[in-house]
């Protein structure tokens, strides 16, 4: 399949054919985002009760429902994040099956099997175990470091294949596993690049830092790269700030202790609700600083936090996976999904959906539902029309990182999120120094 097969199967529903266009041919693995050929009475053998009659030759039968697993937080405290996911999931299958299923396998329809991880490791590894011992052909999962963690081991122990939407720890993929593989930038990719744009944005203007982050591998494992590579451009970690995400309720002491150093930006990452709490500390307190800049941060680069904060969101930077916001097939893939679902569709759903894309990819090269073969087939893809901001296409390496992953720096620009570095996706031209609290 090439390009135009996804932008015509998917546009369909989406009414946006106009935008799709057709790819240059390439001697690659199918690099298209696997959306099944479009198909037609004709093409499906009639699978009607009491019809006896046997396909005629060269013709597949039409196999039963493909089991995908998806595992995220669907109650407790990012359960709102973990439902998006479930549904970017969710709308993707239904896309694909409208568009006939995997052809390799007859037009067999693709069955999302939701699971909740309650945002425990223990609950998403049995889970996992449950949803392997119902006979899914793979995973996805599963927004958090810890229940990954556990996931991925379950799922190389017993031989189906993982595709992380969400989940940044570098210690995930450092095990030697090769049936887990990973959408996005991983935590080293995160915090150097981090430091590289702010590098980038500003230069000898920043010189100290003060890092708050949550006390979980998540967000140790990003600051620790972000210090390491900050050194190289001459960048100081004047202090550092953790703190526990999930029990804190006001962060107004740790922004105090991270301001009390001077820095000339504080650097924050976590969750979605802590850097809610975070941005409140720092605009209550008017922390005299150049810039707050998230850095692999689960709030400042989505429109709820726009949405949540209002006026005082402005000029928040975050350094973080996102989807390409120029792209016109992924603004089709927002509209319908705040159409679907009621509110807008962040990055994290985004990469939910782009995994059901990858597995039914795999699936399809693969011309089989057994996890063995779909593990070998997820080795080898290279999907060059995916949805991400990535420079290159989505293929995996020996350890199971995708090579083409990358962050983008975003801002919140006059109310909207806007891309700004590298430049190559800029939508809008940097504010800096500046935040809402001394432009006013």
């Amino acid at each position: 399949m090439r390009k135009i097969t996804i932008y015509l199967s998917m546009l369909l529903s989406l009414a946006l054919i106009a935008t799709a266009c057709v790819s240059d041919s390439e001697d690659t693995t199918d690099t298209t985002a696997a959306a099944a050929p479009e198909t037609t009475v004709a093409d499906t053998p009639d699978t009607t009760e009491g019809d006896t009659t046997e396909a005629t030759e060269g013709t597949v039968e039409p196999a039963g429902p493909v089991l995908i697993g998806s595992i995220h937080p669907l109650t407790g405290g990012l359960a709102g994040a973990g439902n998006r996911m479930d549904n970017g999931a969710r709308m993707a299958v239904e896309e694909i099956n409208a568009a006939g299923g995997i052809a390799s396998l007859g037009g067999a329809p693709l069955e999302l099997v939701s699971a909740d991880s309650t945002g425990a490791a223990e609950v998403g590894q049995s889970e996992a175990e449950r949803l392997i011992g119902e006979g899914v052909s793979a995973l996805i999962g599963t927004y958090q470091s810890a229940v990954t963690t556990n996931v991925a081991a379950i799922a190389e122990r017993d031989g189906v294949p993982l595709v992380i939407d969400v989940a940044v720890a570098d210690s995930i993929l450092d095990q030697g596993y090769t049936s887990v593989f990973r959408i996005q930038p991983n935590a080293t990719s995160m915090g150097a690049n981090g430091a590289l744009f702010l590098n980038e944005l500003a230069g000898d203007e920043i010189q100290t830092v003060a890092y708050l982050h949550d006390d979980t591998g998540f967000g140790v494992s990003v600051a620790d790269a972000f210090e390491a590579a900050a050194a190289d451009y001459g960048i100081e970690v004047t202090a550092r700030v953790p703190y526990p995400p999930f029990e804190v309720t006001d962060l107004t002491t740790e922004m105090s202790q991270a301001a009390a150093v001077s820095p000339d930006v504080i650097v924050i990452t976590g969750y979605y609700n802590d850097g809610l709490l975070a941005a409140r500390a720092a605009t209550d307190l008017e922390v005299d600083v150049k810039a707050v800049v998230g850095i692999a941060q689960g709030a400042f680069h989505t429109p709820q936090f726009v949405a949540d904060f209002g006026a005082d969101a402005e000029l928040f930077f975050n350094s973080n996976y996102h989807f390409d916001a120029s792209d016109p097939v992924v603004q089709g893939i927002l509209e319908k999904f705040e159409t679907a679902y009621g509110e807008p569709m962040d990055t994290e759903a985004m990469l939910s959906y782009q995994a059901i894309y990858v597995i039914a990819d795999a699936l399809e090269r693969a011309a089989s539902a057994d996890p063995a073969d779909v593990r070998a087939a997820l080795a080898e893809t290279n999907i060059a029309d995916h949805f991400m901001a990535y420079p290159g296409p989505i293929a995996f390496d020996a350890d199971g990182e995708n090579t083409g992953a990358q962050p983008v720096l975003m801002q919140v620009i006059e109310g909207a999120v806007q891309q700004v570095y590298p430049i190559e996706l800029r939508e809008a031209d940097p504010v800096f120094p500046g935040t809402a609290w001394s432009s006013n």
